[in-house]
C-alpha cells in the first residue's frame, strides 16, 4: 500500500448513493439500501476479495461492520494519516469521522456491512441527549464490539429481505447504533447525558396511533412517525415503548397483524390483496409475520373464523 498517496478521493454517499460505492470499488454492492428502496438510508453489504482502496475522504460518518470473516485477515490501514496493520475477525467495527482520510489494503476474504451517516443526521438524534456541538466522533481501527456486530447482521437481514417493515427496523437499529457510538467512541464524557425518561403525553399518543393507521398501507419510517410528532427518532422510540411496551416497530406489525384479521373476517379480499392493503411485501411476507404473532397462518384463521 503507498503510504505516501497526496491525492484523496472525495466521497459523498448523499449526494452519489451507490455510485460513491462504485468510485472506490469499481462494481456495485451485493445489496444496498438504495437498491431495495430506502432513500434515506445509506448501508451497503458486501463481499470483497484481497484488494487495496485508493485515499478517501467522506462527507458521512463511515462505520464498517465485520459480518462475515472465516477466518483472521491481515490489513493495512490508514486513517487521517495514521497506520495500523490490524488483524481483522468476525464481530470487528471500523470508524472513519466524516472529512477524515481512509486508506487500506487486506489480504484475505471476507463481508461486511457499511453505514454512513451523515453528520446532520447524527446531531438530530442525539440532539436530546447531549449537545451535538460538545461532541466529536473518534476514529476507530478494527476492535471487537459484539453489540454493533449484532446490529450489523440484523442490517445484513433486513437488506437481504427488503421488506417493507424491514425500512423501520433499519432506521431503528441505526438509531441505536448513534447512540452506543455516542456513549463509547466519542470525546463526549458519560457523565454528560442527561437520562431519557418519561412516557409521551396522551396527545402525541394518540397523534402517533392516528399516523400510524392512517398510513398502515405506506412504507412507514421511523422517521416520518417521529416528525408527526416534533421529536428526534431517537427520543421519539424511547418515550414510545416506555409509553406501549413495544418499539414503533413492533407496534406497527402488530397494527397490520390485526387489521389483517379483520379483513380476513370480512371475507372479500384474497390473503394476497390483504397483504398490500395492510402493508406487507407479499403474502409470504403477511405469511410470515401472522404465524409469529398470532401461533396461526392467515388461511387456516380464515377457516377457523368461518367454521
Amino acid at each position: 500500500m503507498n503510504h505516501n498517496s497526496l491525492q484523496s478521493l472525495s466521497i459523498d454517499f448523499n449526494q452519489d448513493k451507490e455510485g460513491a460505492y462504485k468510485k472506490v470499488f469499481q462494481r456495485s454492492p451485493l445489496v444496498s439500501s438504495q437498491s431495495v428502496g430506502w432513500d434515506n438510508l445509506s448501508i451497503i453489504y458486501d463481499r470483497q476479495p484481497a484488494i487495496e482502496l485508493p485515499k478517501t475522504s467522506l462527507k458521512q460518518h463511515c462505520i464498517g461492520i465485520l459480518t462475515d470473516i472465516p477466518s483472521t485477515i491481515q490489513t493495512d490501514r490508514i486513517i487521517d494519516g495514521r497506520f495500523v496493520e490490524e488483524h481483522n475477525i468476525q464481530g470487528d467495527l471500523i470508524i472513519v469521522p466524516a472529512n477524515t482520510t481512509h486508506q487500506a489494503a487486506w489480504y484475505g476474504e471476507g463481508a461486511s456491512v457499511a453505514i454512513a451517516i451523515d453528520p446532520t443526521v447524527f446531531a438530530q438524534t442525539i440532539y436530546e441527549v447531549v449537545d451535538p456541538e460538545r461532541i466529536e466522533l473518534l476514529p476507530q481501527f478494527a476492535t471487537p464490539d459484539p453489540f454493533v456486530y449484532q446490529i450489523g447482521v440484523a442490517l445484513k437481514s433486513a437488506l437481504l429481505k427488503h421488506g417493507t417493515s424491514s425500512r423501520l427496523y433499519a432506521e431503528t437499529l441505526i438509531n441505536a447504533l448513534i447512540i452506543h457510538l455516542l456513549e463509547n467512541y466519542s470525546t463526549t464524557r458519560q457523565n454528560s447525558f442527561e437520562p431519557i425518561a418519561g412516557t409521551l403525553p396522551k396527545y402525541k399518543l394518540q397523534q402517533t396511533i392516528d399516523y400510524i393507521h392512517a398510513c398502515l398501507d405506506s412504507d412507514l419510517s421511523l422517521n416520518r412517525i417521529a416528525a408527526s410528532v416534533q421529536m428526534s427518532p431517537h427520543y421519539f422510540s424511547r418515550l414510545f415503548k416506555e409509553t406501549t411496551g413495544f418499539t414503533p416497530h413492533q407496534y406497527v406489525i402488530n397494527c397490520r397483524i390485526e387489521r389483517a384479521k379483520d379483513l380476513l373476517k370480512q371475507g372479500k379480499l384474497s390473503i394476497a390483496e390483504i397483504a398490500k392493503e395492510v402493508g406487507f411485501v407479499d403474502q409470504s411476507h403477511l405469511h410470515r409475520c401472522f404465524k409469529r404473532y398470532v401461533g396461526i397462518t392467515p388461511k387456516t384463521f380464515s377457516q377457523q373464523y368461518r367454521s
